[in-house]
């Protein structure tokens, strides 16, 4: 870095967190209200700071160097805890207050807590909003510090340093089958279960999805004969089918009551999911973001939220 750090114009490092998070400048441009050539114009005087080309062109979008990965948290986090410093109050009134608050969750944990934690907020805090929005594992933590995301709730992921995580609640997993199915009648075994054909729920195209990670960690596998991408799908088809489907107990609690389902304990050992809470370090003590946090430790305090 060259010398003269205190005549760096501050809105420079906006302009580089806006282009590390979207990985675009048109983007940057759009969520800053500036034109193009003037975060190209920014850039470049950054460049010229750090002696570093600090993003590079990757396709149609920009990728940032080593350098630029290495002094991104702390550029993150300098700018949101100024942020905090000047729009953050030191007491939170949850009757007049009237922030947004963003949590990554995927679509399992938003069927089962949004609905409550909803009406939990809103008793109180009617002029809150909330948006649930779905997140990429690998992006969590820096989305967390860049304020793009309050708080993540998801399974263990690495999300480096500068976040906090607490466990929140275990999905306890079962079978799910229709009444009629031929293992229905019975006891379900190990054997049985991984003789039969299965669905598998995964938002990827390719690769294992958790469960079968686990069973090949064991030595074992199963046949999976339909891959959804939702759960929701993967109900209908079992309902309609001899496959057997893998899923968190509260969630087929309230299939069963919808479609024609049997809901039988898993045969197999497999270790629960771990659900976790996420937040950066800079919002430990903002009073409004640990009011949301005691309000969804207290749905979840008893484990995993019915819906």
């Amino acid at each position: 870095m060259k010398p003269g750090t205190s005549r760096v114009d501050l809105n420079l490092f906006r302009v580089f967190e806006a282009v590390y998070r979207a990985g675009s400048l048109t983007q940057a441009a759009a969520q800053l209200h500036l034109t193009q050539p003037a975060i190209s114009n920014a850039l470049a005087r950054l460049r010229a700071h750090f002696d570093d080309p600090l993003f590079v062109r990757d396709g149609r979008r920009v990728a940032p160097t080593p350098r630029a990965r290495a002094v991104a948290p702390e550029i993150t986090a300098a700018l949101q805890t100024l942020q905090q410093a000047l729009a953050t109050p030191q007491v939170f009134d949850a009757g007049s207050a009237s922030r947004r608050f963003v949590i990554g969750m995927r679509d399992l944990i938003e069927f089962a807590l949004l609905p409550r934690l909803t009406q939990s907020v809103f008793a109180d805090a009617p002029r809150l909003q909330l948006q649930s929005a779905r997140i990429e594992r690998r992006r969590t933590g820096r989305e967390l510090a860049a304020g793009t995301l309050d708080l993540s709730i998801d399974i263990p992921t690495p999300v480096g340093e500068g976040i906090v995580q607490e466990p929140l609640f275990e999905e306890v997993l079962c079978v799910a089958m229709r009444p009629e199915h031929p293992l229905a009648r019975g006891r379900l075994t190990t054997k049985q279960w991984l003789a039969a054909r299965h669905v598998a729920v995964s938002s990827r195209r390719a690769g294992l999805v958790l469960e079968d990670v686990v069973l090949q960690r064991e030595g074992l596998r199963r046949d999976v004969a339909v891959r959804c991408q939702h759960y929701y799908a993967a109900c209908h088809v079992v309902a309609g089918s001899d496959l057997l489907l893998l899923l968190p107990r509260y969630y087929g609690e309230w299939f069963t009551a919808h479609l024609p389902l049997k809901l039988v304990p898993l045969p197999l050992a497999l270790p629960g999911l771990q659900i976790m809470l996420y937040w950066h370090r800079n919002a430990e003590h903002d009073p409004g973001h640990a009011w949301l946090r005691e309000r969804i430790r207290a749905l979840t305090a008893a484990g995993a939220p019915r819906p």
